[in-house]
């Protein structure tokens, strides 16, 4: 393994999709699949840009065009500029629309913009938003007039210097850290809703009781407006019923559940008043089950089920955190499913809800971090302790990059967009509160608060050390050693939540000169053949003694790490496909053989 020098720029790399973009209108697609309406205007493409520090006002002259929503650190940008903390990153869109009919209002959505900003049409503030991963809405049904409207939005981005969430984003990258990113990094779109109009859908699978609990929410101007929903089989209309107070608990018997093996999706079509909108759910139960000698196994629907994955970073090498489009997402999701995959790590980041889509339609469970925040971060607490297996309590936050009040609330209500953005997701099955004790604390006290935001799914509260003996799996990481498997003394699932991040080098496929890696290999059948000893000889005995989960690091490489199943660019499957699918129907069958469940 060789580190390198902090702070240079990767080589630029550009995937198939982003080759073939349309920049006159990049991620075409309804961002929001569980809250579709018809009458909608994307406002991805060309935008004009700038760049000034953040004491100055708007700019007379702009720099020239960015390509939202690509971030200006971005190749598929157009710019290949980082913006830095103390200066403000400025967007200008030229908008031609008529004003809204008697009734209407008009709508300006925001996937995410890293890390604040403030929207402004026709000169007039529209709102502000702060955290750079959570998507808003802003009503500017009175800023807009007929014809032509300008919209501007200033944002700002401290990355790993301030209190909002940044993840693995580092103004100093390398190694593990990887280029910050900034400004608006998902779709920006509007819609034209009636004055009251459903702003929100939660939906609650019931498995065991075989029926679906739906709480509407809606917005603009107030009244008791006449609420039904209508869940659809495919073309048939399954159940149907009326809306009391915005609540239907609606029964389903017979239903088709959902699995990765059989990823069956029912349609709703949810009305208030004048307002509907699509959505889809599906009918799974994530919990866990006692095997025939009493070991804890995962459990999807009542039955055992092994988690095999890989962590997931959401890196592309032409669009940072954005990908270069809806089919790039899908392929790599179905890529995955191909090799045996049934779960995906999404790692400190999330991602746009279209990706959520196809892990739901596709079949693939879904691992979802929060977004770690605080620091800096003391490398003996990260990365030297754990390896001599020193445990510490997060109640000292100083030691774990936590000291400030300001930053913790953050998190906390980060917390809470994260869990209702999510909640509908089908395959998502687990919250991770920290990883690796990136800016943790009171995970125990956390891990608590997402259980009563959302009770129907598992919480692995401290990902890979510094347990704090709570939550509902015993997670561990393993690079640099042998696994060996222990039982949970606590009585907790036990999940080797990541390990492997095996290397090889792929010439023409690499962003940097100097490459990070846990071990390295210098032919795809080298890497192929350890990683099949990786697991014959440490994670298939282990399924056996009670081991639920194994995530392998991981999708793909990323900047100067090559420990990837694929290239950065997505060019290159380094492992053999047969190997892998051989090893997870490995996997499968020897869950089947030995967890008969009670």
């Amino acid at each position: 393994m060789k580190r390198k020098t902090e702070g240079t720029k990767p080589h630029t790399l550009y995937t198939r999709w982003g080759r073939e973009l349309d920049r006159a209108c990049p991620l075409p697609e309804y961002p929001r699949p569980q809250l579709q309406r018809e009458n909608w205007l994307c406002l991805n493409g060309p935008w004009e840009y700038a760049i000034r520090a953040a004491d100055e006002g708007e700019p007379e002259r702009y720099d020239g065009q960015i390509i939202v929503p690509f971030s200006p650190e971005s190749p598929l940008s157009g710019v290949g500029r980082q913006l830095l903390p103390g200066q403000t990153l400025w967007y200008r869109r030229a908008v031609e629309m008529e004003r809204t009919g008697p009734g209407q209002r008009l709508l300006l959505h925001f996937g995410a913009v890293d890390q604040r900003c403030t929207v402004s049409v026709n000169g007039k503030e529209a709102g502000s938003h702060a955290g750079g991963y959570w998507p808003f809405c802003l009503d500017i049904t009175e800023l807009v007039s007929g014809g032509g409207n300008t919209l501007t939005v200033a944002a700002r981005d401290e990355s790993d210097t301030g209190i909002e969430a940044y993840g693995k984003q580092a103004l100093r990258r390398g190694g593990i850290r990887y280029t910050a990113q900034s400004g608006i990094w998902q779709t920006v779109w509007m819609e034209t809703v009636p004055r009251q109009y459903i702003e929100n859908i939660r939906i609650t699978p019931l498995f065991g009781q075989a029926a679906v609990e739906f709480r509407v929410e809606t917005a603009g101007e107030e009244g008791s407006a006449q609420g039904r929903i209508e869940v659809y089989e495919e073309e048939r209309l399954a159940a149907a019923g009326d809306l009391v107070e915005g609540y239907l608990r609606l029964p389903l018997p017979g239903f088709r559940s959902w699995s990765p093996d059989d990823p069956f999706l029912y349609t709703v079509k949810a009305t208030m008043g004048q307002d509907t909108v699509i959505s889809y759910f599906g009918m799974r139960e994530f919990g866990h089950v006692r095997d025939e000698k009493g070991r804890i196994r995962l459990a999807l629907n009542g039955k055992p089920v092994f988690h095999t994955g890989l962590l997931d970073q959401g890196y592309w090498s032409d669009g940072l955190y954005t990908p270069p489009s809806d089919d790039a997402m899908a392929w790599e999701i179905a890529e995955l499913k191909k090799l045996g995959f049934n779960i995906l790590r999404k790692h400190i980041k999330i991602e746009p809800l279209r990706w959520y889509y196809h892990c739901d339609r596709l079949g693939m469970l879904v691992w979802q971090d929060f977004v770690s925040g605080g620091g800096p971060y003391r490398h003996m607490v990260t990365e030297w302790l754990p390896f001599i297996n020193v445990r510490l309590s997060d109640g000292r936050y100083g030691l774990f990059g936590r000291s400030g009040g300001e930053g913790r609330a953050v998190f906390e209500r980060d917390m809470e967009r994260t869990v209702q953005l999510l909640y509908n997701a089908v395959g998502l099955a687990v919250w991770v509160p920290f990883n690796e004790g990136w800016g943790q604390f009171d995970a125990c006290r956390i891990a608590d608060a997402v259980r009563s935001l959302d009770p129907t799914r598992l919480i692995d509260h401290a990902s890979g050390w510094h347990d704090q003996r709570c939550g509902d799996f015993m997670s561990r990481h393993i690079y640099y050693k042998r696994y060996r498997y222990k039982n949970d003394p606590a009585g907790r699932i036990p999940a080797l939540t990541e390990f492997g991040g095996y290397s090889c080098p792929t010439a023409g496929h690499m962003a940097s000169d100097t490459l990070f890696g846990y071990r390295m290999y210098q032919t795809p059948a080298e890497l192929t053949a350890a990683f099949v000893k990786l697991y014959r000889d440490e994670v298939l005995p282990a399924v056996e003694r009670g081991l639920s989960a194994a995530v392998y690091t991981q999708v793909s490489d990323v900047e100067d790490e090559i420990n990837g199943v694929f290239t950065y660019d997505r060019a290159v499957q380094k492992l053999d496909a047969g190997a892998v699918q051989g090893i997870n129907a490995k996997l499968r069958q020897a869950l089947s053989l030995c967890c008969s469940p009670k």
